[in-house]
């Protein structure tokens, strides 16, 4: 059975929809605008959707296990209630600096993992000579305590673990390289960081603007699915042995951003896509999907429950 590719909310997001996030006790995608300050929320039973302005740039949105959200608004990691519409900061990073977190995570522990960018010499450009490496990765312990992780990180993305909790995969797009490093989920301690996937070898990431990594998640069976911004598709690869096993095509939307698995049975893939970047003509004409959420069924795959964070 062939992959089936559906929009399941068209155009929902005006800027960079980012961030999914499946709730399985409530069966709701969350995810988030980031540009329009905005976090939305979807209930594919019913249909309904609902969403709270932040009133910053929101990088991500994670279900918090005493209730509420773990977002990030700005260079601020702020817990979002989102029945009382408040937004309370827990801790700003990068102080002082024009850099802002941009994706998040938590591990099986319940820890928050977030990385922040450094604002771009030329907009929404994401070619290394045009954002400095300014950027770190951060983590957030069940005490409130951040810790950086990685520094000099030019615009940290995706995320996501191996299913014995033994390699965290990691994602600084304009390396156009997925990496791993050893992981220990009682520290947080990373180790004997290598490269895993890398889309310099891949012919088919050679356009112009070259396609590169942003948000990840990972199966059942161990492998990595990316989203491929400036690719059009979602890439599923082998982190052993760094090839890619297939792509599913996104249609007109070009700006491919972030992955989850969702469903009852978390074999729905749901991705975001960016409408930031596409002019007039190419939203009239070749990316007139840009911004939509689409789902993809038919994979054969299914992914893991997602952590939320237990602080």
């Amino acid at each position: 059975m062939s992959p089936k590719v559906e929009v399941v909310l068209k155009n929902v997001t005006s800027t960079q929809g980012e961030g999914p996030h499946w709730e399985g006790d409530t069966q709701t995608l969350v995810f988030v605008d980031i540009m329009a300050g905005d976090v939305l929320k979807y209930h594919p039973g019913t249909g309904q959707q609902s969403k709270v302005h932040v009133g910053a740039p929101v990088g991500f949105v994670v279900p918090r296990k005493k209730g509420g959200y773990v977002i990030a608004a700005g260079r601020s990691l702020s817990l979002l209630d989102w029945d009382k519409q408040t937004v309370t900061s827990l801790g700003e990073v990068d102080v002082g600096s024009g850099n802002r977190i941009n994706d998040g995570k938590c591990d099986a522990s319940g820890r928050l993992w977030a990385g922040t960018m450094g604002p771009p010499v030329e907009p929404a450009s994401t070619r290394p000579n045009y954002i400095p490496k300014r950027g770190s990765l951060y983590s957030l312990d069940l005490g409130g305590k951040i810790t950086q992780k990685i520094k000099e990180v030019t615009l940290s993305n995706g995320l996501t673990w191996s299913e014995n909790n033994k390699t965290m995969f990691y994602i600084d797009s304009p390396t156009r390289r997925v990496d791993m490093f050893d992981f220990d989920l009682e520290t947080g301690d990373l180790a004997n960081r290598r490269v895993c996937v890398d889309f310099d070898t891949f012919p088919e990431f050679r356009g112009s603007p070259p396609p590169f990594p942003d948000g990840m998640t990972v199966d059942t069976q161990g492998k990595l699915w990316v989203a491929c911004y400036f690719g059009s598709c979602v890439a599923r690869f082998d982190p052993e042995t760094g090839s890619m096993l297939q792509t599913v095509e996104i249609p007109n939307a070009e700006r491919v951003t972030s992955v989850c698995w969702g469903g009852s049975n978390l074999d729905q893939l749901y991705v975001t896509t960016s409408r930031r970047g596409v002019t007039d003509e190419e939203f009239a004409t070749t990316q007139g999907l840009a911004g939509s959420l689409f789902r993809v069924t038919g994979l054969g795959c299914k992914g893991l429950p997602a952590n939320v964070y237990e602080g």
